[in-house]
């Protein structure tokens, strides 16, 4: 059976933005379907340079936060993208979180409110534009994937619990996933032969989303309730070695992918099975992006 190639996640960070367009044609040489870029950096531009570097590969903004740019400037900017990349772009939004706002200096609304809102006035500027690319909304519990179906064309997690997919994938008519509405979720992943040292860099990636409180009642949803329930005293108590126990394999292997080639493979399958396009988001315990896209390589060579 052929692989089911997953998608990747990049990001270009300051000196690197020309070497990471070109790991992207590299991607793109070797079938792999999308690239999405997270919200650090310009994922705007990022998009931008990949869509005109290639010619098939998705690429897409997993996430850009609505309140960094007026909805109108957005409008403006991915209906170019859209344009440019002849149907390739997907515009990835969400409403980030509480800290970022808190950096930004921002006044915000409930959250639902303030998506709606946004979407609704950003299709309107696209309609004087030549259109929007697929909007697709960042979830993760409950009434954003709703409201993903109300008003969204897609939907995307990160750090999504495999566990809890199925209910969440339930919440989307079946008349719209086969009309083509988009699933994704973001998987950070780390490709070692030695699991312990996977899953302690996955961990580490994932201290600071345990800290949310969103993301702990997301998975205590899930399932993980005695896990969350330790996490937060140890945020409390200001223990990072009680939180690093907090964090079980039982917990992390549900939400992320570790060890070596044949189980990170099996991993992919698994998403793509619960009717969701993985994104992998690469780390490596031996280097950085470039690295780990490498070791990604080897997976699917």
């Amino acid at each position: 059976m052929t692989a089911r190639l997953p998608a990747l996640s990049l990001a270009a960070s300051p000196g690197r933005r020309a070497r990471t367009v070109e790991l992207a044609k590299d991607i793109e040489a070797r079938g792999f379907p999308g690239v999405y870029c997270p919200s650090f950096g310009d994922a705007m531009g990022l998009c931008l340079s990949i869509a005109e570097a290639t010619t098939t590969l998705e690429v897409g903004t997993s996430i850009q936060p609505i309140y960094l740019q007026h909805p109108i400037a957005l409008a403006t900017s991915a209906s170019y993208l859209h344009e440019i990349a002849e149907g390739r772009f997907r515009l990835g939004i969400g409403v980030t979180h509480g800290p970022v706002i808190e950096r930004l200096g921002v006044e915000t609304g409930k959250p639902l409110t303030d998506m709606r809102n946004y979407v609704t006035a950003m299709r309107a500027a696209g309609e004087h534009m030549g259109g929007l690319p697929p909007v697709v909304l960042a979830t993760l519990r409950d009434k954003m994937v709703e409201l993903s179906v109300d008003i969204g064309d897609g939907a995307v997690w990160a750090n999504g619990s495999l566990s809890r997919m199925g209910h969440s994938v339930g919440l989307i008519p079946q008349e719209r996933r086969d009309a083509g509405f988009w699933i994704g979720n973001m998987i950070p992943t780390v490709i070692d032969d030695d699991i312990e040292a996977a899953r302690a860099r996955n961990r580490k990636t994932l201290q600071g989303y345990v800290a949310l409180p969103n993301y702990r009642n997301y998975w205590i949803e899930a399932g993980y309730d005695a896990e969350m329930q330790a996490a937060k005293a140890a945020l409390d108590a200001g223990d990072a070695d009680a939180l690093v126990a907090a964090m079980t394999d039982r917990w992390l292997d549900d939400c992320t992918l570790s060890g070596p080639a044949g189980r990170v493979r099996d991993g992919v399958d698994a998403w793509f099975d619960a009717g969701v396009t993985p994104i992998v988001v690469p780390s490596s315990t031996s280097g950085g992006q470039a690295k780990a896209v490498a070791e990604l390589f080897d997976v699917y060579a």
